[in-house]
């Protein structure tokens, strides 16, 4: 009769049991953009996307490995299921969105031009300027840019690079006389004392989202409830004032 007992016990352990994701996910960022992704010098992943993706793992039950990836091909590298999931400053786009599913939004940012420190341009003085500006090679805010300058006739002089920092030292050794990026990496370089400044915003405010393949539900729920708990949570205020001075 025990042994029965016991029997019915264990099934009923099984089937009542929360459910735990039975893998580790491979959380694709890019290696150069704070401060929501980068590698730090001791050579680990850090920033703000890193530490909440961490958190979600922990509080979800599952783990975690991010793995600095080429950016212009990222999402390409979910599709071919080299990643899992991309929790790296990626804004959710129509285009994007043909590809991949993303989580619900959980940063907004605005698109903004960085030029120096001394430079008085405007947004509107570079937009029509016919000069030099660097963008991020696969950002939506590069996308935006290269298709406003033909359909608009700027005549802009577009460069593309690796990253924010590496536009940032290009407008300081005068190469080009603006770059175009999101507000937090902008914001990142001149708390850093960089020598450069905010000449205005271009383009539409967009929405941060992980993106992942659309036949994962299981992990889409997981991460959708790991970032609401998450927003819920005091340790949210913990990471914007850890990483963030423009908390939108």
């Amino acid at each position: 009769m025990l042994k029965r007992v016991l029997t019915l016990m264990t099934i009923l352990s099984v089937f009542c049991a929360p459910t735990v994701f039975a893998r580790t996910v491979v959380n694709g960022i890019d290696a150069n953009y704070p401060p929501f992704a980068y590698v730090d010098k001791n050579g680990n992943p850090a920033g703000f996307d890193v530490d909440a993706m961490n958190w979600i793992a922990e509080e979800m039950g599952f783990e975690v490995e991010h793995k600095p990836m080429e950016w212009s091909t990222i999402v390409q590298s979910v599709v071919a299921r080299k990643i899992d999931t991309v929790m790296s400053g990626m804004t959710i786009t129509d285009e994007r969105k043909k590809q991949v599913n993303f989580s619900i939004p959980y940063w907004t940012v605005e698109n903004v031009f960085v030029v120096r420190e001394d430079s008085d341009l405007t947004a509107e003085q570079i937009m029509a300027s016919k000069g030099r500006v660097g963008y991020q090679a696969g950002t939506s805010d590069g996308k935006w840019l290269a298709e406003a300058n033909e359909k608009e006739g700027w005549g802009l002089e577009l460069r593309q690079y690796d990253s924010a920092p590496q536009i940032v030292t290009e407008i300081i050794n005068g190469r080009i006389i603006a770059g175009g990026m999101n507000m937090s990496p902008a914001q990142d370089a001149i708390d850093k004392k960089k020598p450069v400044k905010i000449a205005g915003t271009f383009g539409v405010r967009e929405d941060f989202g992980v993106a992942m393949r659309y036949e994962e539900k299981e992990l889409e729920k997981l991460i959708n409830d790991g970032l609401r708990k998450l927003m819920a949570d005091p340790y949210w205020e913990e990471l914007k004032a850890k990483h963030i001075k423009d908390k939108k």
